[in-house]
């Protein structure tokens, strides 16, 4: 009788063990499987792409969820943020996004925007609004316009509307793996289901590699 329960006990740690949860993870359920691929942005590394828009509340509340587990992914991991433009406000902030990216400054002012329109009513709705903004953040407000206004960012703007298109995506935040398998915390079932996803999705492409 001890060694039945032993046993019993065995199989219920297992079906709590995280790869008999991933077990659970399939296409047409938490994600769904792209009918094309789309290419990724460096080649021979497993891409996670994170499509956002600054304005979303969700998005920022998945920040503090996103962030930690991205800081710690493995080398073979490409991490990338690309913002989502659906037009109007869309568009102003995925191109201060996309500016910022380009000054190289993206990384100590990401949070701070958020904040900005999320924690202080900050709407950034304007060019020189954020240039007032991110001026107190350290970035200088005329090289800032300068860039906002160049032709390679709004290169990037249309590089990442088509990205947008060709992970058909109708909302955010919407995260792709290596360009074939896109899920929503909605579909995962929470932020941390999300990730959860994401890791399982992460280890099927390095096996497949």
């Amino acid at each position: 009788m001890r060694n039945l329960m032993f046993s019993a006990l065995l199989a219920a740690t297992a079906l709590l063990s995280p790869a008999a949860q991933a077990e659970g993870i399939e296409a047409g359920k938490q994600y769904v499987e792209l009918s094309t691929p789309v290419p990724v942005a460096k080649p021979g590394k497993i891409e996670v792409v994170e499509l956002f828009w600054y304005g979303c509340p969700h998005c920022y509340q998945f920040e503090s969820t996103l962030n930690p587990w991205a800081d710690k992914l493995p080398e073979d991991v490409n991490f990338v943020r690309v913002p989502a433009m659906f037009g109007r406000v869309w568009d102003i902030h995925g191109q201060m996004f996309i500016t910022l990216e380009a000054m190289k400054v993206e990384h100590k002012v990401h949070s701070a925007v958020f904040d900005a329109i999320h924690k202080e009513g900050k709407k950034l709705a304007t060019p020189e609004e954020m240039a007032d903004f991110v001026a107190t953040q350290g970035v200088d407000k005329a090289a800032f316009l300068k860039t906002y206004n160049s032709f390679g960012v709004k290169g990037q703007v249309e590089k990442a509307k088509k990205l947008a298109m060709a992970y058909q995506i109708t909302g955010v935040p919407v995260l792709i793996v290596n360009g074939k398998y896109r899920f929503d915390i909605g579909s995962s079932g929470g932020p941390e289901k999300a990730l959860e996803v994401a890791d399982h999705l992460i280890a099927k492409e390095r096996a497949a590699q």
